[in-house]
C-alpha cells in the first residue's frame, strides 16, 4: 500500500469507524464504488492501519459470559473477575453483588413487578442499587432467620422498592417451619397472604443458589442433621428458594416446600426473567444444576464459577430459555 492508497485508506477509516458514516456515504465522497470502500477498510484492518479494541471495565470477562450465555441458552450472562484474594472455600464474591445491581437497572422497566428472594448477594445487591424505574417490589422467601428481617430480605425490599419509588410487599415469616401445617397457617395470615397474592405478578425475578453444605445453602442450615441426610439421599445437589434440585437439574424433595414460604416453582418459571446470582468455586455445581432445571434465564457468576462450568458435561438439549422443569418431562 503506497502513500496515496494509505492516507485514502485511513481517510475512508476515520469517516466509517469514528464519524458513523456508511459505506454507500463514503463512497460518494470519494467518488468510488462502496465495493472499492469494503475493499480499502478490510486491507486497512489486515495490514494493521485500523485496529479495533473491545473495552470493558476491567473487572467484567466478556469472552467467558458471552461462552457461558451460549452454552446455557440464558439470555444474559455477566461473569466477574474473582477477586485475587478471594478465599476458594468462601461463597459468592462480593462484588456480584454491585455488578447485579448495575443489570437490574437494565432488566426492569416501568410498571414491572420485582421480585426478590433470599440470598446474601442480594441484600448487597440491594444495597448497591442507585437506580430504578418505578416497580413493586415483592419479597419471594420468608428470611432466613426472624431476626435478621431488619438487615436481610425483608430490608432489601424495602430498600429496591425506596430507590424505585414503588411499594414494597415484605413477608415477616421464616423461610423454614418446623412443619407443613405451621407454614399452611402462616401463609393464612393477612399480611403474608397479601405479600403472596403479587407472586403471579412478578415479571422479574432475583433468586441466590447454595449447594447442598453448610453455610453455603440457608436451607440446609435450618434443617436438623437427619433432615439433611434424608435429602442428601435422594441426590440434593442445589437449592434455590428452598427448592431442591439433583445435579441434572431434577427436583427432588418437594416435601420440603410445603414446610416454606417461599414462592413456588411453576410460578417461578412463568416469569420472564429470573436472574440467579451465584458464585464462587464451592458453588458451581449448584450453579450447574440449576441451570439445567430451566428456572433461570439470566445469571449473574465469577470467572471461579464459570469456568468450572463451561468445563462441564454439556447442559443437555434444553437451554434455559426453554423454561421446562426436567423432572416434569
Amino acid at each position: 500500500m503506497g502513500p496515496a492508497e494509505m492516507v485514502q485508506a485511513a481517510a475512508m477509516a476515520r469517516r466509517f469507524y469514528l464519524e458513523g458514516k456508511s459505506k454507500i456515504q463514503i463512497a460518494e465522497e470519494f467518488g468510488v464504488s462502496r465495493f472499492k470502500v469494503a475493499r480499502v477498510l478490510e486491507s486497512a484492518l489486515e495490514r494493521d492501519l485500523v485496529r479495533i479494541e473491545i473495552r470493558v471495565p476491567a473487572e467484567l470477562d466478556a469472552e467467558r459470559s458471552d461462552a457461558l450465555r451460549a452454552r446455557y441458552g440464558l439470555r444474559h450472562a455477566v461473569v466477574v473477575e474473582s477477586p485475587a484474594d478471594q478465599d476458594q472455600d468462601s461463597p459468592d464474591p462480593e462484588n456480584l453483588g454491585a455488578v447485579a445491581a448495575g443489570l437490574l437497572g437494565e432488566l426492569v422497566t416501568e410498571g414491572d413487578v420485582l421480585g426478590l428472594a433470599w440470598g446474601r448477594s442480594i441484600i448487597t445487591m440491594a444495597n448497591a442499587l442507585d437506580r430504578l424505574p418505578p416497580c413493586t417490589v415483592v419479597q419471594l422467601t420468608g428470611v432466613y432467620d426472624a431476626g435478621t428481617a431488619e438487615r436481610g430480605s425483608v430490608e432489601a425490599v424495602r430498600r429496591a422498592a425506596a430507590v424505585s419509588g414503588g411499594e414494597a410487599h415484605p413477608l415477616y415469616a421464616p423461610m423454614v417451619l418446623p412443619d407443613a401445617s405451621t407454614a399452611a397457617a402462616l401463609r393464612q395470615q393477612t399480611g403474608i397472604a397479601a405479600a403472596m397474592g403479587y407472586f403471579d405478578k412478578v415479571t422479574v425475578a432475583v433468586v441466590s443458589i447454595g449447594s447442598w453444605e453448610p453455610r453455603v445453602s440457608t436451607v440446609y442450615d435450618a434443617l436438623s442433621d437427619a433432615e439433611r441426610k434424608h435429602y442428601a439421599d435422594l441426590g440434593v445437589a442445589a437449592e434455590m428458594s428452598s427448592h431442591l434440585f439433583d445435579a441434572e437439574g431434577r427436583r427432588v424433595g418437594r416435601d420440603l416446600r410445603e414446610r416454606c414460604i417461599t414462592v413456588d416453582a411453576d410460578r417461578l418459571r412463568a416469569v420472564p426473567e429470573v436472574v440467579a446470582i451465584a458464585g464462587g468455586i464451592r458453588k458451581a455445581n449448584a450453579v450447574g444444576a440449576v441451570l439445567r432445571s430451566g428456572l433461570v434465564t439470566s445469571l449473574v457468576t465469577d470467572t471461579a464459577a464459570a469456568d468450572h462450568l463451561l468445563h462441564q458435561q454439556s447442559p443437555g438439549p434444553r437451554p434455559a430459555l426453554d423454561r421446562v422443569d426436567p423432572g416434569e418431562a
